[in-house]
Formats: structure tokens, sequence, C-alpha cells
């Protein structure tokens, strides 16, 4: 990771976690939960959630008490480190506790029945939702798939059990160098395939890119290596000219009475950032311009561009139509002299969306839509489709003739569209018009496009639609037709 990424939270040698470091962790925690939550609750119920606070705290400390990393740190460092990014992430006091006590079921003595006693049945929900499953029958790859699906399960009952999941896992990435290389390659892939998807539907972007890159470090270790070496050079080449821009974007505002913070974000590492590296400054820099309002945000695109010429094509208003995670700002690239640069523009209070999507206060979270995409990931064929969760990842955003909008995996065709609106629209379509243009259901949409279908009377499903068909949506919705229409053939033939 390169240092000028700041990762969402730090670690230190094994050597230095010391009492005062526990203690320091300690006090911010019950700092951190006072500050965000102690004025809505009661002088009773606020005492009675640190004296809980103060209880899962000494049990952690003393389940694990005997327990050492393979680093050689305390292990109880690893639960504090999770529930001080929980309590940073707005998260509250059950689930604070719950991420102080993640892994005393598992690798303790204590029971889940003795912690939901303890804690209430609130906080051994999400104790229990991140327990591995445990059972004697089954294989490795079969009790992590049920691991996985018992995690989603509980996440549709309560969204807090991913985001402790995430913050358990980015410490685990970051301090998974004493376990052994292929190990730590399985731990990654795991990462990239299930919980970087999942964070990005739950509009945690920042989380979501964290836990790619922890990943892809781990994976490639050298790549990564080269990347934070040319960021830092790019950094270090461009820093007198960046200065520049920023007094000229201050001084624009100030003179507009604007009141801004600007900041300084370079692209952490990924294989796309790795590959268009040889670009420079535009593809590894992107200038965070913070304000009070939405108003003041679009005042400030218009200065900003009269400042510096923009880039045609470059500018997506997320202001007014956030991206299908909840992301909300303006986007824009301008060049600035002789440098092209791209800025974002947002509020202060969408920042805090932009970076911690559900948990944030005020987030809009759409939970009918995750409720339905984890719905149709555990009714897929596999144990848990993890296919369809890549597929619906990268997204495009697509029209009914009303104006309507919907958000679709990248890739999907008229098809997945159809079915995304109602099933009965998608078992009776025979064809749609995609802006204007008669065109078959297997056709591929683009971001943009404005599709209508047209039905007919009768279902009229067919065994190839699964071939056109990506979302989970559809094709469990077709694999049930199929299905249903071979066992009324079998009770036909049975009568006869």
């Amino acid at each position: 990771m390169d240092a000028l990424h700041k990762p969402i939270a730090q670690t230190d040698a094994p050597e230095n976690y010391d009492e005062k470091r526990l203690q320091r962790l300690v006090n911010e925690i019950m700092e951190l939960l006072v500050t965000h939550y102690g004025g809505s609750l009661s002088e009773n119920v606020l005492d009675e959630s640190i004296d809980a606070l103060q209880r899962a705290l000494n049990l952690a400390q003393k389940a694990h008490r005997q327990q050492v990393r393979k680093s050689g740190e305390p292990y109880f460092f690893h639960p504090l480190r999770v529930a001080h990014m929980a309590a940073r992430h707005w998260m509250d006091f059950a689930s604070v506790n719950a991420a102080l006590l993640h892994d005393v079921v598992e690798d303790t003595p204590t029971t889940l029945a003795a912690v939901t006693e303890m804690f209430g049945t609130e906080t051994g929900l999400l104790v229990d939702g991140l327990t591995k499953v445990d059972d004697d029958l089954l294989n490795r790859n079969a009790l992590k798939e049920q691991t996985y699906r018992k995690q989603v399960l509980l996440a549709v009952k309560d969204i807090r059990v991913l985001c402790l999941k995430f913050w358990d896992r980015i410490d685990n990435l970051q301090t998974i160098q004493a376990l052994n290389p292929e190990k730590q390659r399985l731990i990654a892939e795991e990462t990239r395939t299930i919980y970087v998807p999942l964070a990005r539907h739950l509009g945690m972007g920042r989380v979501s890119t964290e836990l790619d890159a922890l990943s892809l470090t781990i994976l490639y270790p050298t790549r990564a290596e080269r990347y934070a070496a040319a960021v830092n050079e790019v950094h270090k080449s461009s820093e007198a000219t960046l200065g520049h821009i920023r007094s000229e974007v201050h001084n624009i505002l100030k003179h507009h009475k604007i009141d801004v913070l600007v900041k300084d974000r370079w692209r952490p590492f990924s294989i796309a950032a790795a590959r268009m590296v040889a670009r420079g400054l535009p593809s590894l820099y992107t200038m965070d311009i913070l304000v009070d309002r939405s108003m003041d945000a679009y005042h400030t695109l218009g200065l900003l561009h009269r400042l510096y010429p923009p880039i045609p094509g470059k500018l997506r208003d997320h202001l007014n139509l956030p991206s299908q995670y909840g992301y909300q700002a303006l986007k824009t690239s301008v060049q600035a002299g002789e440098v092209r640069l791209r800025v974002e523009i947002t509020t202060r209070k969408l920042s805090r969306f932009n970076e911690s999507g559900v948990l944030a206060p005020g987030f809009e979270f759409r939970s009918s839509n995750f409720k339905d995409l984890m719905q149709s990931l555990i009714e897929g064929e596999s144990v848990f489709d993890m296919e369809s969760l890549r597929l619906a990842s990268a997204s495009i955003q697509v029209y009914t003739p009303l104006g309507d909008v919907h958000s679709l995996p990248e890739g999907s065709s008229a098809l997945d569209f159809a079915f995304n609106i109602h099933e009965q629209l998608g078992l009776h379509a025979v064809r749609v018009r995609i802006n204007g243009k008669t065109r078959l259901l297997k056709a591929r949409l683009l971001d943009g496009d404005q599709i209508d279908v047209e039905t007919a009377d009768r279902p009229t499903v067919l065994p190839k639609w699964l071939e056109w068909a990506v979302t989970p949506r559809a094709r469990n919705s077709i694999r049930r037709y199929l299905r249903s229409k071979v066992k009324q053939s079998r009770a036909i033939k049975d009568k006869s």
C-alpha cells in the first residue's frame, strides 16, 4: 500500500502493542460512542450501554488473555482494533460489543448462548453472524460456502453483520504477513470475490477500495511496490504544481464566499490503476472539493470551469442522480495549464456517505434492492452464487419510457430488464424497443438506454433464455417457470 493512500486503520509492530496502546484505543472507542449516541440516549440507557461495553471489554480481554497471533501480537488487540473501526464509522454500542466479542465463540470456551444472555439478543445475533459454521460432516469448501450463506441470511435481517465483517477482514489483511503465502492468497482471493462487491452494494466505496487494494497487494506484491514507487514519484514531481492549483481554487471560492475544504486523493493500488500508471497525474490523482451545500457544489463547478477549461464528455452529475450504490458527487476533468486534472465536488455530509455508505448518519439505503440481491444469490444453482455477485458489482443505468431509472449489472440483456421490472413482464416478454428501435430480448443494454418491453398474452419462456439472461432474478425466474412446465407435462402423462 503506497504511503500516499491513507488506510482506514493503521497497524503497528507486535512489540509496540502494550497497555498504553490498549488504553488509548479503549478511550477512543468510548469517546466516539458517547459523541455519536450520547445525545440521543437517555441518561439511564447511556449508563447501561457504557456498562455493557465495559463488560464486553473485560470478557474479551479475559477470554483472549492467553492467546497470541502468529505475528506475536497479543490476540486481544485484533478485536479491539475491529471495535475501533466500528466506532469510527458510526456503529452503535451493540455493534461495538459484537466486534469485541466476535471471536470468543469461535476461539474460546465462551458459548453463543452465554454471550446472548450477558449482552442481549441483538449483540448475540451479530456475534453469530461473525462466527464460522462448524460441522464435522462438511469439508472445508462446503463449510466456507455455508458460512457465506449464513452471513448473507443474517445480513438480510441486520446489515451490521456484513459491516462488522468488513472491519474484521481489513484488520486481518493488514496483519496477514505471519501466515504462509498460500493461506494469504486464499484469503485475498476470497475477499475480492465476496466482500469487495458486497461493500460496493452497501454504498461503502472507500471500504470496498481498501479491501481490494489490500487483497491485490498480497496477490501481486512486486507490482504493488512498483505502483507505490510510481505514485510517489508523480507526487514529488507535481507537488509544486498542485499547490499552485489548490491556491487558485481556494482564492476564487473564497472570493465568492464559499466555505471549502480541498483534499488530495491518490489512487490506491488496483490492476486498472497499475495499467494506467504511465498516464501520470490524470489517472493517479483526484482533487476532492468539499462544500457545505449542494447549491455551493454547483456554484463551485461553474467557478472551476471558469478558472480552467473543462474536458468535453467528462462531466458526471451524481448529485442529481446518485450512482447505483448511493455515491453522490459532481465529477469533472479540467485542463489546469499543462496539467489535466480530475476533480470531484460534493458536500461535507455527502462525503461521509461516499466513504461509509449505509453506516453514515442519514444515508438513504435502498434495503429492498439489497435484500432482493441477497435472496437471489442464495436461491442460485450453487449454495452461494458468487458469479452473479461478481457480475452485479459493475452496473449500468437504463430507463423505462416514463423515465424511471433501473440499475442493472453491466452486460445485462433486455430480458434482464424485463424481469427487473416484474417477473410477469419477463415471462410474457416477446421483444423490446431500445431507444425506439425494435430488438430481440437477447440484445445487450448500454448505459443510458431507454427500453420498452412488448408482451404476449401467454408466457413465451424458452430454455435458451437462460443463455440470454445474466441477473440472478431473471435466471431464477426462468428456471422456476421451466421446472413448473416439466412438472405439468409429467402430471399430464401420468394421468394419461
